[in-house]
């Protein structure tokens, strides 16, 4: 087995494949936590599935967090055994980046596109958005990834209006029955999911007339399938990308060892 970590700025999620998914599952993102507290907590998520410690022999972690990255791979190493990849410069990825600088491109995206390319192919261009901390865009076009965009998150635009509106609660992110609403609760739902419903829906039409073609579109994160449900250009939700994309990262380096 071998167990995959997606290092986010909200959540870190975790997956243990046994050839196929045996068992996902996500903990919040916490700075103070250290690497035993962190391995506490993965042993007993492990053990709840009927999973050894023994029983996982390899790992690969992507982060957009560098200051958790020691404490992840300390963490794998003293609770697990293993010594894991991690997705950046000298992993193999198999991915043409057209962007000025690679190396500014996020592991989380560049994980996305590989899985996406590998799983939804390369006949058409591809746009993969995640809806996570921050909402990106990725275009893929001939199996490369040729740019995209980075907006605002849903999560972080909410908390900005709550934290900065002395008289505004915090609300449930779901769509409320009408765009017109009645009350603050739902005023407030309406702004946030039919706002970025048309954000999401504006970009990819911009995007789709850049590239002169039309373009699967591919929502993964989590809010995807929220969002999946208003807007009109979202063709696939695909909630295990990131976490699939590791898996294939995994695999492609460790035939290249051999």
């Amino acid at each position: 087995m071998i167990i995959c970590i997606d290092i986010g700025n909200t959540n870190i999620k975790y997956a243990v494949f046994d050839g196929e998914l045996k068992v996902s599952f996500r903990v919040a993102t916490d700075l103070k936590r250290t690497s035993d507290e962190y391995g506490a907590q993965l042993l007993a998520m492990l053990s709840v599935a009927e999973i050894r410690r023994e029983d996982v022999t390899g790992g690969i972690f992507s982060s957009v967090v560098p200051s958790l990255d020691y404490t992840i791979s300390h963490m794998l190493d003293v609770y697990l055994g293993i010594c894991p990849k991690q997705v950046g410069p000298g992993l193999r990825t198999g991915l043409k980046i057209l962007a000025d600088n690679a190396r500014e491109v996020g592991a989380d995206r560049v994980v996305n596109n590989v899985a996406a390319i590998k799983k939804y192919g390369t006949e058409k261009p591809i746009i993969v958005v995640d809806f996570g901390t921050a909402t990106t865009f990725n275009v893929l076009k001939e199996g490369a990834f040729i740019g995209g965009v980075i907006a605002p998150g849903i999560k972080g635009s909410l908390d900005s209006l709550v934290n900065g509106t002395a008289k505004l609660p915090r609300v449930e992110i779901e769509a409320p029955p009408s765009v017109i609403a009645t009350n603050t609760v739902t005023n407030m739902q309406a702004g946030i999911v039919f706002g970025f419903a048309g954000l999401v829906d504006y970009l990819i039409k911009k995007i789709k007339k850049e590239l002169g073609t039309d373009a699967l579109t591919i929502a993964t994160g989590g809010f995807s399938e929220v969002m999946a449900k208003e807007t009109k250009c979202i063709d696939v939700v695909d909630k295990m990308l990131t976490l699939s994309g590791l898996k294939l990262l995994y695999d492609l380096n460790l035939e290249e060892a051999k």
